[in-house]
């Protein structure tokens, strides 16, 4: 039987909790999403800061454990048939605490409701407004060829339009509060950073704009908002 200290990553960031769920990562919007759902769901965790220095996402640890180099992976000791489980992508650990909890990822045809907006999320909003930001604020921000920018103005826009309209009537993404909406929110949000808000037209989406006030609202997301806390 596997233990949690079979695994490379627990070398460089050890437990001090090895009974509790390990989480590895910083918050950025990917990484925000599963704090949150930890919060959310109360599955007791032990967050670990993993900057996105090279030192850290491409260290021979975190590889080990996450081969693509980014945050946030998960260390489960008590996994499928009390196995340690290893899982990285921000989506699959989300499907994975939804079903391990028995909360926020629906059941019957509201599952796949959830499951579909969750992977419009990782397919295409936080793909693009990442693109965004990148021709924003980033190191992309001084091209002087104004059409990278423009594609994903443009589709940023889009994409807002589509959520917009799927909340008309509603308050979350598959009309209940789910995994979807943890994953959504947090990418909307980055427009904030990004300096993106304007360029984007924001206040055409005012559904879009209550949507993002009604979930930062929520306790569970204040709590796992920062964590783990850069400092």
């Amino acid at each position: 039987m596997s233990t949690l200290h079979d695994f490379k990553i627990t070398e460089k960031w050890p437990p001090q909790h090895p009974e509790r769920l390990q989480l590895y990562s910083y918050p950025t919007p990917n990484g925000k999403k599963i704090a949150i759902m930890l919060e959310e769901i109360g599955l007791p965790y032990e967050p670990h800061l993993v900057t996105l220095d090279d030192a850290d996402v491409k260290s021979p640890e975190f590889l080990s454990l996450n081969p693509n180099n980014k945050i946030p992976a998960i260390i489960d000791p008590d996994g499928p048939n009390g196995q340690p489980l290893g899982l990285w992508e921000s989506g699959a650990i989300l499907m994975y605490l939804a079903e391990k909890s028995g909360q926020l990822g629906g059941s019957d045809t509201k599952r796949w409701e959830i499951i579909t907006w969750l992977q419009w999320q990782m397919a295409g909003l936080g793909p693009m407004l990442g693109q965004l930001g990148f021709f924003v604020k980033l190191g992309g921000k001084d091209i002087e060829d104004p059409r990278p920018r423009q594609r994903y103005i443009d589709e940023a826009r889009r994409l807002l339009s589509v959520l917009e309209g799927k909340l008309d009537g509603y308050e979350w993404a598959a009309d209940q509060y789910s995994i979807a909406d943890i994953a959504i929110a947090p990418w909307l949000d980055a427009l904030n950073f990004y300096e993106a808000k304007d360029l984007v037209g924001w206040s055409d989406f005012p559904r879009v704009n209550d949507y993002l006030e009604r979930f930062k609202a929520r306790p569970a997301v204040q709590r796992g908002w920062n964590v783990p806390d850069p400092g």
